[in-house]
């Protein structure tokens, strides 16, 4: 396989790991490798970081079989890894089960609680520090659209964070990627990603979100930008105070119907 980034690429993945702190001298990280486009790259692209960085550090990659079909293939995953010096492991794991246990609701929370327990367990029992996953930056931006949309919180998720509960550090190395870009890439180098297994794909919150962005996009290009920009902190905020606790409110209420008890003596 021929190993070759664009420079532009090279530098936004290096942009990521020194703004941020990613990886560190004698690191062993673990990929989340689905097989997919995003984490295909993401394998692809730490193999050449590792190459060239002047901090020492091991790759090992892990799929998961969620068992949504018997025919989940994972031959071209270890030859891909095996091409990259990356050392590949798989198992299965019954998410298909959990979510018909669960009579099909919250399909991707569920998914994805299983895979990060899966994933967790398997990096503290082989002595791995961190996990690479594979989110970008269209990533991001549509997890703070849904955090507001569907729960009234202002987050997303960070480039870096520590797990306390297992003393593992997650890391998203394309933060500064879009999406666009990693779908046409990884087939340029040899790789054609495989197609996702789960049978709600295309037909999730995320997906909606991905089409309402597009289409308020089609009205104003600014859109994107202004949600990238309003995700960051330093970011112009004006919100409303939180709100009263009842106790709060009731002293505030009987103030305001008998403002001379709250007179100071004269």
């Amino acid at each position: 396989m021929r190993r070759h980034l664009p420079q532009q690429y090279f530098s936004r993945l290096w942009r990521a790991v020194i703004e941020f702190d990613l990886i560190s001298d004698g690191d062993r990280i673990l990929i989340g490798l689905s097989g997919g486009k995003d984490s295909s790259f993401l394998t692809y692209a730490l193999a050449l970081l590792r190459d060239h960085s002047p901090r020492k550090f091991e790759l090992a990659a892990i799929t998961l079989d969620p068992m949504f079909s018997t025919d989940f293939a994972t031959a071209g995953l270890a030859a891909f890894c095996a091409d990259l010096g990356i050392p590949f492991h798989t198992f299965k794991i019954d998410i298909a089960g959990a979510i018909a246990r669960n009579d099909g609701k919250d399909p991707c929370y569920s998914c994805a609680f299983f895979r990060r327990g899966a994933i967790n367990r398997f990096a503290k029992e082989n002595g791995f520090n961190k996990i690479a996953y594979a989110h970008h930056h269209d990533d991001a931006v549509e997890t703070f659209l849904m955090s507001i949309l569907y729960s009234g919180q202002i987050k997303t998720f960070l480039p870096k964070t520590y797990l306390d509960r297992t003393g593992l550090t997650v890391i998203r190395p394309l933060i500064y990627f879009r999406e666009k870009e990693l779908r046409r890439t990884i087939q340029y180098h040899g790789f054609t990603p495989i197609p996702s297994p789960c049978p709600y794909n295309g037909k999730t919150k995320r997906q909606e979100i991905k089409e309402l962005i597009r289409g308020l996009e089609r009205k104003n290009k600014l859109i994107y930008t202004h949600l990238s920009a309003a995700m960051r902190e330093g970011s112009l905020i004006e919100l409303w105070p939180a709100p009263l606790s009842r106790q709060d409110m009731q002293q505030k209420h009987h103030a305001f119907w008998h403002p001379c008890e709250n007179l100071p003596p004269e």
